[in-house]
This record gives C-alpha cells, sequence and structure tokens, in this order.
C-alpha cells in the first residue's frame, strides 16, 4: 500500500511516518499542502492523509481542489476538531473520512485500509432504487429526477445500505458497524455529520425527504412529504 502523509508538525508527522513504514507500506510524507499536491502529480497513492491546518494550503483546501479535478483516490482527514459542523465541513470538501486527534494508531491503521479497501472494489453495475431515488452502484452516482449527485465513499456506503433497507429502521450500531466496523472506535458525531450532509445532497427543497431520523434508535430511508402551514 502507498501513502502520502501530508502534515507540518515535525514530531507527529514523524510518529505516523515511522509507524507506517513499520507495517510495510510504502510512505511519501510532506510539511504543506502545495507540496501534497506536487505529489500527487506524479505519484499514485491508495492514501492520502492530509492534516486540516497546515502552511499555504490547507488539508481542506488541497481536498476540495483534488475533488474538484475528479479526483477519485481515498483521502482520509486528519483534525483536531470534532463537532458535527466541522465535521461537515471536511466531508463536503470530499474527505472519505475522519480521524480526530489525539487518536491510537490502531484507529489510524484501521481507517487508512477501510479506505483503501473501498476505493479498490468493484461492485458490480446495478442500479437500487428507493422512491425517486436511484443509486448506480458501479459507478457510485445517485440520481433523483434528472439531478446528477456526486458521492465520496462513504456516502455511498450510508447510502447504499439505507435504500437496500428502505422503509425499515436501522439501529445506528448497525450501519457504523456496516461502514467502519466494530473495532473502530468512531465518535458518533461521525454518523451524525455524514446524515446530516447526505440530506443536504439528496434533498433539495421541495422534494420529499428520504431519510428519517428515529430517535434513540437509528436512521431509515422512506419518503416523507413535507407539510408547510399556510
Amino acid at each position: 500500500m502507498k501513502i502520502l502523509i501530508a502534515e507540518d508538525d515535525q514530531r507527529f508527522g514523524n510518529l505516523v511516518y515511522q509507524m507506517l513504514l513499520r507495517q510495510n507500506m510504502q510512505v511519501d510524507w510532506v510539511h504543506s499542502g502545495d507540496d501534497a499536491l506536487d505529489f500527487i502529480k506524479n505519484e499514485l497513492y491508495d492514501v492520502i492523509i492530509l492534516d486540516w491546518m497546515m502552511p499555504k494550503k490547507t488539508g481542506l483546501e488541497v481536498c476540495k481542489e483534488l475533488r474538484e479535478e475528479h479526483y477519485q483516490g481515498g483521502i482520509l482527514m486528519l483534525t483536531a476538531k470534532d463537532t458535527v459542523d466541522d465535521l461537515v465541513v471536511g466531508l463536503e470538501a470530499g474527505a472519505d473520512d475522519y480521524i480526530v486527534k489525539p487518536f491510537e494508531f490502531k484507529e489510524l491503521l484501521a481507517r487508512i485500509q477501510s479506505v483503501a479497501r473501498r476505493s479498490k472494489v468493484a461492485l458490480k453495475e446495478e442500479c437500487v432504487k428507493a422512491a425517486d431515488l436511484e443509486l448506480n452502484r458501479g459507478t457510485k452516482l445517485a440520481k433523483r429526477g434528472t439531478r446528477m449527485i456526486q458521492l465520496t465513499g462513504r456516502e455511498f456506503q450510508l447510502l447504499d445500505i439505507l435504500m437496500q433497507n428502505y422503509g425499515r429502521v436501522l439501529p445506528k450500531e448497525l450501519i457504523l458497524d456496516h461502514i467502519w466496523g466494530l473495532e473502530s472506535e468512531i465518535s458518533p458525531n461521525n454518523l451524525e455529520a455524514f446524515v446530516r450532509l447526505l440530506r443536504k445532497k439528496i434533498d433539495y427543497p421541495g422534494e420529499e425527504e428520504l431519510i428519517q431520523n428515529i430517535r434513540g434508535v437509528g436512521y431509515k430511508m422512506e419518503a416523507r412529504k413535507i407539510v408547510r402551514s399556510s
């Protein structure tokens, strides 16, 4: 597996770099967002690890620029920001996953492997439908009406499991296990952030709301008309 780390903190970056080398990974380490972009133009990486706060260009800016250029590789964001609003900002920029500092190395390794594995899995091309929403599992593109919806890897996984269980309530624990695995120490804020962003992408004003929050349990996909008082 080939990894690029973009981290300006010398001590922390070196720690991660050395640990990944011990896992027999090929690792490049740069100290700024601009350097990360230069390396990505010339090398193929399984996963890019971006620190949010870096000089010249932040990890957030690098992530957004890559996705705007239709970069399809895995992107994992490192950050000290852990609120749902912060997570949504990063996911909107195109990050596949988040890990909040401080963290255990085994958790970082699990996230790296998950992002890399997902980016290589080729699902057979088939279309899943729920209400007026369609999801192509081959291209990982969603469509609602005439509107095409771009999805990150995690968003695709979340939408896929909800659509395939249309009308069923899925506990949060089941969703977390499906997307991150039982061994992950992921914060509940991550799932909430993904759901919020996915809603923003698939539910436009005037359309039926498709993802329902079942308080204290989890989520389900089911069309619900928005009733507005006159």
